[in-house]
């Protein structure tokens, strides 16, 4: 079933354009563009750079009235003096489409993507060890498949956003399953949390709910192993986060403000429409599921380690939540990243806790043990 349901896709994603007629597409392009035209200086953006035409190209392709005005592009913004027009979405999207050559990149970007989504659900079969496990992981497969169409699909930045979702929900469960070296583990989950907002920078919003774990495990246990593993997930993010950064300083002179402007900067506040929205859309009852699968684990966990990560996706559910919640703009995506990402940790947690393999929770000598971060509950 997953293999028909992912043929399908395939065969849905070889017949889409590249000129749909969304403005955050064209943008998304033109990063792609810029880097196979000038290389690691592709993280500028300056319209002033604009001078084979392409930008222009792209929007009378979507029909767009003011495509030879770069005054009027969409996702571009002047920054602060005024010196230059840059783009707003941060450069990984356009990095791993120019991977693909220039006219035929999309297309292979999904199928690529939806690829390695299946072999992530038939890893979960693979490692699956009971009927329960097994059945969670055929209908949470066969949903997170169907997924990178709709409604992946809207934005070209959700592709490699739920690749790295899956990724980093398998090595967060590693880690509170005891597999592998505590440090090495904690560092790749830092990495990916940070890379995850090269694609999109809400996904910062991501790495929230650890911060909060770790955070906390440090306030409590005030012992070197926590604020080691603090330290090690925060440094590691900072390094995911460096091509931000980098675009940033490059397009907008520092570091740590971003060029974009609008709605996506304003100050949080309760919009009703916003809240309805969010109330009546597929989004809301995944997030439901979500709360409920981690309130199940939280309940009938045997291990310590188990608990302590229900502890982590729930709070990491609850910032972001509240985070889209009160942001101003509303879309069919912006809560998946964080849904899939608890969806994700919460499948290989159930897998592992179920399986001879990983049912047995484990700690290396060198790290702090998640068994006594929140709890001092024993084995």
């Amino acid at each position: 079933m997953f293999l028909a349901i992912l043929a399908s896709n395939v065969r849905l994603i070889s017949y889409w354009s590249e000129s749909r007629g969304v403005y955050d597409d064209i943008c998304y392009l033109r990063q792609a563009h810029l880097f196979q035209r000038f290389g690691w200086q592709g993280l500028d953006t300056n319209l002033a750079h604009e001078t084979d035409g392409y930008l222009a190209g792209k929007l009378r392709s979507i029909g767009y009235p003011d495509w030879n005005d770069a005054t009027r592009a969409p996702c571009h913004t002047l920054t602060a003096d005024g010196s230059k027009s840059v783009m707003t979405p941060p450069p990984g999207t356009g990095f791993v489409l120019a991977l693909f050559p220039e006219g035929f990149q999309v297309v292979p970007l999904y199928a690529l993507a939806n690829m390695i989504i299946a072999g992530f659900a038939l890893y979960g079969v693979w490692r699956a060890r009971e009927s329960v496990s097994l059945a969670l992981v055929a209908m949470f497969g066969l949903l997170s498949i169907y997924f990178m169409i709709n409604p992946t699909k809207a934005s070209y930045s959700m592709a490699p956003t739920m690749v790295v979702c899956a990724l980093t929900g398998l090595f967060t469960a590693r880690l509170f399953a005891g597999q592998g070296r505590r440090l090495p583990t904690i560092a790749i989950v830092g990495v990916l949390l940070g890379l995850s907002a090269s694609f999109r920078i809400a996904n910062v919003v991501l790495a929230a709910g650890y911060f909060l774990f770790f955070g906390l495990s440090f306030l409590i246990q005030r012992n070197r192993e926590s604020f080691v593993s603090g330290l090690a997930l925060g440094f590691a993010f900072l390094v995911g986060l460096l091509p931000v950064l980098a675009a940033n300083l490059v397009n907008s002179g520092n570091p740590l403000v971003s060029a974009y402007g609008g709605p996506d900067t304003a100050a949080p506040h309760l919009d009703p429409a916003v809240l309805h929205a969010y109330l009546t859309d597929m989004q809301f009852q995944l997030a439901v599921m979500a709360c409920a699968w981690t309130a199940l684990l939280w309940r009938f966990a045997n291990q310590a380690g188990a608990r302590q990560l229900a502890l982590l996706v729930a709070g990491n559910l609850a910032l972001n939540l509240a985070f889209f919640a009160t942001h101003p703009v509303f879309t069919q995506y912006y809560v998946m990243p964080v849904v899939m990402l608890s969806f994700w940790t919460l499948l290989f947690a159930t897998i592992f806790a179920r399986s001879p393999i990983g049912g047995r929770v484990r700690y290396e000598a060198d790290g702090p043990r998640p068994a006594e971060m929140l709890s001092r509950s024993p084995r």
